[in-house]
């Protein structure tokens, strides 16, 4: 009958330590998804920023100042417009040889 109960008793300890190591493991799992979801929300949230910065810097308004104060540019001019002109050399066929 003792071995019978010492039996027990080590069952009944092997579950207690079984049910508090996960219990253990299940706190630590719900952490770690409460951090990845906080960091997923992160994420999105600062993805959302980008996108409206990159919406913000795609503008017409945007470019065409860039392009005047940093790569110097100027809107198309007819007074300093060059016009090149096309000799009338007739363009060979195509599929054909050439001598």
């Amino acid at each position: 009958m003792i071995r019978f109960n010492l039996v027990l008793l080590l069952a009944v300890l092997a579950s207690a330590f079984y049910l508090v190591h996960t219990q253990y493991e299940s706190r630590r799992l719900y952490t770690a998804l409460d951090r990845a979801q906080a960091l997923t929300h992160k994420l999105n949230t600062e993805h959302e920023q980008l996108q409206v910065r990159k919406r913000a810097e795609a503008t017409p308004a945007r470019i065409q100042q860039l392009a005047i104060l940093q790569l110097q540019m100027r809107p198309v001019n007819p007074a300093i417009t060059q016009y090149v002109s096309v000799s009338q050399s007739p363009a060979p066929a195509l599929g054909t040889a050439q001598p």
